[in-house]
């Protein structure tokens, strides 16, 4: 690859704090050089990108993507959602386990990342489960999963009710200094909620599903967390008093961290007033107090990553009654466009927003990626902060169209991507 010189652009890189106009140059898929004022060391032969201003960040780390391969490809594939992910600047994105088979072995692990090697644009991180089958009765082989190239345990969308078990799994997995990332959910509490307890649900006719189904097993795994000294992640935090107890476990200097979905972070209970089943989430979307929260959780260091929660579910699971519907909605290519909504709205600034879609996300997982650093990975995005834009799920580039902003007006367009050096997706809006 011939090297490429970034010039005129805003370099934004929350590692550093840096946000200021200038250059980058990219060498044999690594940053070379960059700086303010005139480009330095400039190899001969380089293509030269003039930037027009626009942002240059590092390209985004998404903790929670879920596809169909292996089992249900009809969904979404690894090509599939590296395609999707390349077009909303997420360069890297960490794989959940929930396939068939669950990825609960090494073997399975090794066929991921080799799959994703010969047929994805984007750097694609697999996890293993932390149960097996992710049934929540019996660990997997960490060390054995650590070894064929798992970066974090999980059971995706699955949460271990049983607290002896999970004390037994964070301290096996501390033995490994692997991180776990827990979806927070007590089945019992939850009952058979659809969404957000509370008046609209009422007035819905639909179940509601109680704050106290997320905070009483947060405050149990974050108890775990402080005893056994893993490396904990919350995978998704939705109420007010989630952001308190992590909050209050951080300032004990429990290693602890916390992500908040796209969803839960710019979306509010009020959105499934329509009884539109791509509003059914897990969590589900919360009331607007709690959705404040998260904004707050995020500006104060409370919560640390924002993630898509892509998860792509075909039409017949999801166009159903509100009720009966499935989980989950794509987003891999609305998740920088979505938490620019914040920005423009002057509720976070850009900084805040990218650390937790790069700094933070690479710091977690322990990537050399998310930072503009010289000797870093050339995963960069270029991207038009105000480019308007309506989000059309007929132009989507996932397998299945279930996303929670069709229609929305959303502002920031990604017009080049970069991994490794190498323009995985390019604009046609991009001159």
């Amino acid at each position: 690859m011939a090297p490429v010189l970034f010039t005129r652009v805003r370099l934004v890189d929350p590692a550093t704090a840096l946000d200021a106009p200038g250059w980058l140059l990219v060498v044999d898929g690594r940053i070379a050089g960059l700086g303010q004022g005139a480009p330095q060391g400039v190899p001969e032969g380089a293509e030269i990108i003039d930037g027009r201003g626009r942002v240059l960040a590092p390209g985004l780390i998404d903790m929670r993507v879920f596809t169909g391969e292996p089992g249900h490809e009809y969904r979404e594939t690894l090509a599939s959602a590296a395609e999707a992910a390349a077009a909303g600047g997420v360069t890297s994105f960490v794989l959940m386990p929930d396939t068939s088979p669950v990825i609960d072995d090494g073997a399975l692990v090794d066929f991921l990342k080799r799959r994703a090697r010969d047929t994805a644009k984007v750097n694609v991180l697999p996890t293993a489960a932390l149960t097996r089958g992710l049934r929540g009765e019996e660990i997997t082989e960490y060390g054995l999963l650590k070894e064929a190239g798992a970066v974090a345990l999980t059971d995706g969308r699955r949460s271990v009710q049983v607290a002896g078990l999970l004390k037994a799994a964070f301290t096996y997995a501390n033995n490994f200094d692997m991180p776990i990332i827990h979806h927070v959910r007590d089945s019992s509490l939850a009952g058979d909620g659809v969404m957000n307890e509370g008046a609209l649900a009422t007035i819905s006719g639909l179940k509601g599903l109680p704050p106290t189904a997320e905070t009483v097993p947060l405050a149990r795994d974050l108890q775990l967390a402080a005893a056994t000294g893993v490396r904990y992640h919350a995978a998704q935090l939705s109420t007010d008093q989630s952001v308190r107890l992590v909050r209050a476990a951080k300032d004990g200097q429990a290693r602890v961290s916390a992500g908040v979905s796209i969803n839960n972070l710019t979306l509010n209970e009020n959105d499934v007033a329509p009884y539109r089943s791509f509003f059914k989430l897990d969590p589900p979307l919360r009331s607007e107090d709690d959705r404040q929260a998260m904004i707050e959780g995020l500006r104060s260091g409370a919560i640390d990553v924002i993630h898509s929660a892509h998860d792509p579910m075909d039409s017949e699971v999801k166009r159903q009654p509100f009720a009966e519907a499935a989980d989950g909605a794509v987003g891999l290519e609305t998740l920088l466009a979505a938490a620019l909504r914040l920005v423009h709205g002057q509720d976070l600034t850009l900084i805040t927003v990218l650390r937790a879609l790069t700094q933070r996300p690479a710091e977690i997982l322990g990537l050399e990626a998310g930072r503009l650093a010289v000797g870093a990975p050339a995963d960069v995005i270029l991207f038009d902060l105000d480019y308007p834009f309506v989000v059309s799920e007929t132009t989507l580039r996932s397998r299945s169209r279930n996303t929670a902003f069709e229609g929305a007006r959303l502002a920031g367009l990604v017009l080049l991507t970069m991994v490794a050096g190498k323009p995985v997706f390019r604009h046609s809006a991009f001159i």
